[in-house]
């Protein structure tokens, strides 16, 4: 597993005054009214800063972070990452799982065919959907929903699930 999550990505500057306008990868953004700081990946580097301040507009976090007080310091930033320390990442419900943890994982039937490896994770409003990709190329859409998904196991990276009708 990863020791670090990533809940955004800087996409730009807000103001003059050193803020990041940055989208956030996560359900819930006051997520971040919790955080005393973060890493921004940089060149493939984190770098660990402690934040400032914390503003909300139109669904984006407004973020200022100590000694990046003008626009001009923002601009080496744009389009990096932000992540966090896993042990600062929130507790999730049961039967939920952070994306970085399910990317990888090989998905077996409940007969224990191998369809694939989970490539990719997108929402779809009621639920998100995995995306396996077989040997072949081929891409599987799987809705994670407890009919389809029996069981995950995130440090084995391995999961089982049930097909239903339609799915392949």
């Amino acid at each position: 597993m990863n020791n670090f999550l990533e809940i955004g990505q800087i996409v730009n500057s807000y103001g003059i005054k050193g803020f990041f306008k940055v989208v956030p990868f996560t359900d819930d953004i006051t997520r971040f009214d919790n955080l005393k700081n973060i890493y921004i990946e940089k060149n493939r580097k984190l770098e660990k800063k402690d934040i400032e301040e914390i503003k909300y507009h139109k669904n984006l976090v407004l973020l200022k972070i100590k000694g990046i007080d003008d626009i001009n310091d923002t601009e080496q930033y744009k389009n990096c990452y932000i992540k966090i320390d896993r042990e600062d990442a929130v507790d999730l419900p049961e039967d939920t799982y952070f994306i970085t943890d399910i990317i990888g994982i090989q998905v077996f039937t409940e007969e224990g065919e191998l369809l694939g490896d989970i490539i990719d994770v997108f929402p779809t409003g009621s639920n998100d959907v995995y995306v396996v990709k077989d040997k072949t190329g081929k891409q599987i859409l799987l809705p994670a929903i407890g009919e389809v998904i029996k069981k995950v196991d995130v440090i084995a990276k391995k999961m089982i699930v049930k097909l239903i009708a339609g799915l392949i």
